[in-house]
């Protein structure tokens, strides 16, 4: 089980460095990216959330920057493509965020584990849905289709699952901390809290300043 977020990178974009990836491809996170695959995740999240103010969010800055960061750092409640992607190792199988989900929706998954909720992650083409069914979840990779793979996981090796998701998650956060703080130095405060907020995850500290 990996948290991942759905890629689409901007033409010509050239705010900061990021790695070469396959449009409309999931990037994993986790402790270990590079600073370019940071810099990607990062845009990766900034791009869902790059729409025009409304309501009481004030105006977009005039610097390209701060008008790319402006839709993360104002929204309450950002969001971003992606979830969490589930690969049986022993047949292949992969369970992906359908079109339904997002990245901020992870901590739903205990709501399968602990209450027995079966979660819809999209519809056509692909409905992907997770079902309880005693002390086994069944992952279904679209359950529009009767022969349609399926991953089933138990009720324990779930939960372990979800804790290993969470420390990718907030080791993540913690690397995209440092990134920021050495990239923008002067938006890592407000970048981070709305990393952390989309994540539902505690705010790391900021790298001391030399």
């Amino acid at each position: 089980m990996q948290p991942v977020v759905e890629i689409v990178t901007p033409d010509s974009f050239g705010l900061w460095p990021v790695a070469e990836t396959e449009r409309f491809s999931f990037l994993a996170l986790s402790g270990e990216l590079s600073p370019a695959e940071v810099g990607t995740a990062v845009m990766g999240i900034c791009v869902c959330n790059d729409m025009d103010p409304d309501g009481d969010r004030p105006p977009r800055p005039a610097d390209p920057l701060g008008s790319f960061l402006h839709g993360l750092v104002t929204f309450d409640t950002p969001f971003a493509s992606g979830g969490l992607r589930v690969t049986d190792q022993s047949t292949g199988i992969t369970f992906l965020p359908g079109c339904c989900d997002g990245l901020e929706d992870w901590h739903d998954w205990h709501q399968i584990v602990d209450g027995g909720r079966t979660l819809w992650f999209g519809h056509d083409p692909q409905s992907s849905a997770a079902e309880r069914f005693g002390d086994t979840v069944r992952l279904t990779v679209d359950a529009e289709q009767s022969d349609s793979p399926v991953i089933e996981v138990s009720v324990p090796k779930i939960r372990h699952l979800l804790a290993g998701a969470e420390r990718d998650l907030t080791n993540f956060l913690t690397l995209a901390a440092d990134w920021l703080s050495q990239q923008m130095p002067d938006h890592a405060t407000l970048v981070t809290a709305s990393l952390a907020r989309l994540l539902g995850l505690p705010v790391p500290a900021l790298p001391s300043k030399p």
